[in-house]
């Protein structure tokens, strides 16, 4: 397949384009700086890219498979100001000039719905890290409403807790749920996740909790 990566230089953007290449897809990243982009390989094309106009990543989403996005705010002043929505909207934009259907995107495992029936001490985890990170959730909630008003084929993949570890491949997914006892998920396991869920068709306009 022919994809695109945004956020290629995060942690799990550099994950999705390093696999996607082992898996033998042609991958364009998109990123602000080219040199500090460190990921290699066989068929990878690294373009410059500017979020703020949408019209400049047209050519980056032209005519690709999917789009895969791991952009996220760094900073909590930077989730306040909504720069998820609003790069993410940028994306947008640009796939509906070309007509380029598939769209996932990294969110969060609270922006879904609550789990049924957890442990009295992951919902008191649960309520502390959603009350500390409130601007990043609101942002991510922003960004999944842009893509519900979207028309694109999209997904918004909402991993919980993010650890570092080797991909596993094995790890729990549910389509607008939360499973109970959610607690982590590694960012190779989120890319493996988002990779396999181009082709799946029950995963299309729905939010999809990653988690072990």
């Amino acid at each position: 397949m022919k994809l695109t990566v945004f956020g290629a230089t995060g942690r799990i953007g550099a994950e999705v384009v390093g696999q996607a290449l082992a898996a033998g897809h042609q991958v364009t990243a998109v990123v602000r700086d080219p040199g500090r982009f460190t990921v290699t390989g066989p068929g990878l094309e690294v373009v410059r890219g500017d979020l703020a106009s949408p019209d400049s990543l047209r050519p980056a989403v032209a005519g690709r498979d999917a789009v895969l996005s791991g952009l996220g705010a760094n900073k909590r002043a930077d989730a306040a100001a909504g720069i998820t929505a609003r790069l993410t909207g940028s994306i947008v934009k640009a796939m509906d000039a070309e007509g380029t259907r598939r769209l996932l995107v990294v969110s969060a495992g609270p922006v879904g719905p609550e789990a049924p029936d957890d442990p009295f001490l992951d919902r008191l985890t649960l309520t502390i890290v959603t009350r500390v990170l409130k601007d990043v959730y609101e942002d991510l909630r922003r960004t999944e409403a842009a893509l519900a008003a979207s028309a694109l084929d999209w997904t918004a993949v909402r991993p919980v807790r993010l650890v570092n570890k080797p991909r596993t491949g094995t790890y729990r997914t549910a389509i607008g749920a939360t499973p109970r006892s959610a607690r982590t998920i590694g960012r190779a396991d989120v890319a493996d996740a988002m990779l396999g869920m181009i082709d799946n068709q029950a995963t299309v306009k729905q939010g999809v909790c990653v988690s072990y």
